[in-house]
């Protein structure tokens, strides 16, 4: 296979390069992301590479400068510093919205085609938290697995009970229970990896991300640290993205542990995460019904029946209301 075919590079990508009308710049891929320095590969080699001060004055936004996982043009210099010229069109790509007053966008990892949300069935479970995660999935144009790890520490009982709750919001999305200590679960998993598809994991710190990617690599490609006895909580072991090729030819990008999700994409992204909620209100009376005291409306009856949880639809408010107020900020 072409080298640059086992990175993920396709007849498409192909025509945008070509467009470029560029003879002097070659295809890479950014697998490394720290500050304001790179690494990219061009499937023959790995180089050092910096943005070009034209595409950092061009950019209207953090979220147009190189990511991991984007396919760019560089120039590679007579010292083997290579500079990055453009920034291909992206296929998908995993957004959040950065803390603070002036929040943008931060785009997470880039050209995803699966992207793993690892949850842990100890203290880290948090159904809500997942309904964030699938959210933002949904938007970002990558087909989305749920990991469950940790499913050794719980007594069979409570795991098929936390099984079952993680069921009533995954909607037709993959659900995988595993072990990566014990390595249980990893066959299944390997299911949904291929060579140079590009795979992502994304789940808070301590899950489990760094430990499953070196098993699945078979080697230490990752530092990963021991999870605390009071908080069953992991120490940050993964300071920036990455994107690794495991021995099988598969992509997988490693993420730092995301303490906290807030969304950016339009409330499109609430399709995929509440398609149950969205279509319980299809049956409302009025077409822009809020849930609330209006008559005839179709959610709170199955709140009053127990078809839908009530914890369910006061997610999916609460995420409706935050997009909401992100889109009338940008009017």
């Amino acid at each position: 296979m072409d080298p640059l075919a086992r990175l993920g590079w396709t007849p498409a990508l192909a025509a945008h390069f070509a467009a470029l009308g560029a003879p002097e710049l070659r295809p890479a891929r950014v697998v490394l992301e720290h500050g304001r320095f790179y690494r990219v590969s061009t499937g023959d080699e790995e180089l050092r590479a910096v943005a070009a001060g034209r595409l950092r004055h061009e950019a209207k936004s953090a979220a147009q400068m190189p990511t991991v996982g984007d396919w760019v043009a560089i120039l590679v210099r007579d010292d083997g510093l290579a500079t990055i010229r453009h920034v291909l069109p992206r296929r998908s790509k995993f957004s959040r919205r950065t803390a603070g007053r002036a929040a943008g966008e931060q785009v997470v990892a880039a050209n995803v085609d699966t992207v793993f949300l690892m949850m842990g069935l100890d203290r880290d479970f948090n159904p809500r938290r997942l309904e964030r995660y699938l959210a933002v999935a949904a938007a970002s144009g990558a087909a989305p697995v749920v990991l469950l790890n940790k499913a050794d520490v719980l007594a069979p009982g409570e795991r098929e009970e936390r099984l079952a709750a993680v069921g009533a919001v995954a909607h037709g999305v993959p659900v995988l229970a595993l072990s990566v200590r014990a390595g249980d679960g990893l066959e299944e998993l390997r299911r949904h990896l291929a060579p140079a598809r590009t795979a992502a994991l994304l789940g808070s710190s301590g899950v489990g991300k760094s430990t499953l990617l070196n098993l699945l690599a078979t080697a230490d490609l990752q530092r990963t640290g021991a999870v605390g006895v009071q908080d069953g909580r992991g120490k940050h072991t993964t300071s920036h993205a990455q994107l690794f090729a495991l021995p099988d030819g598969a992509l997988v990008i490693d993420t730092p542990g995301l303490r906290e999700l807030q969304l950016w994409e339009p409330e499109a992204s609430l399709e995929g995460a509440f398609a149950d909620v969205l279509a319980l209100a299809a049956g409302c009376r009025f077409s822009d019904c809020g849930h609330g005291e209006e008559p005839g409306c179709a959610v709170r009856a199955a709140v009053a029946d127990g078809r839908l949880g009530a914890e369910r639809l006061a997610s999916f408010e609460k995420l409706r209301g935050e997009l909401g107020r992100r889109a009338r900020r940008r009017r």
